[in-house]
């Protein structure tokens, strides 16, 4: 297994973190053939999800199940962390999974299943400790 992170934005990542994480999800959730994890901006965004699923704004993060491909808006990211409270690093940990587990086939169409998702999410990262990352 191969992964594969392409840093599109201006910002510096940890990418040895994101590495780390994506590694220890495949293990759990037992993901197959290589990985693709891309950062971007708000505008390619918009084009990505208006493109793909026909909403003319931007998001967080897509998932490509067949293409094993993450995309994660990190503008956006900065924007919820304030919002949320967070670290910038500890929001995008998490949506990085939030990612990952669209990958296994998890959804979030419903807030039933966005409460699961977060609850997965939160559970993943507790378990895993990236203090040393």
């Amino acid at each position: 297994m191969t992964i594969d992170i392409n840093n599109l934005s201006k910002d510096r990542l940890n990418l040895s973190r994101i590495k780390l994480i994506t590694e220890f999800f495949s293990k759990k959730y037992k993901l197959k053939g290589d990985i693709s994890i891309a950062f971007i901006g708000d505008k390619r965004m918009r084009e990505i999800n208006k493109a793909y699923r026909g909403f003319d704004k931007t998001t967080d993060v897509l998932s490509f199940e067949d293409l094993n491909e993450v995309i994660i808006n990190i503008k956006q990211i900065k924007r919820q962390a304030k919002e949320f409270k967070k670290t910038f690093q500890s929001e995008l940990d998490f949506i990085l999974v939030h990612g990952l587990l669209h990958l296994v086939g998890f959804r979030d169409d419903s807030e039933k299943d966005r409460l699961k998702m977060i609850s997965l999410g939160d559970k993943f990262l507790s378990n895993f400790n990236l203090k040393k990352v």
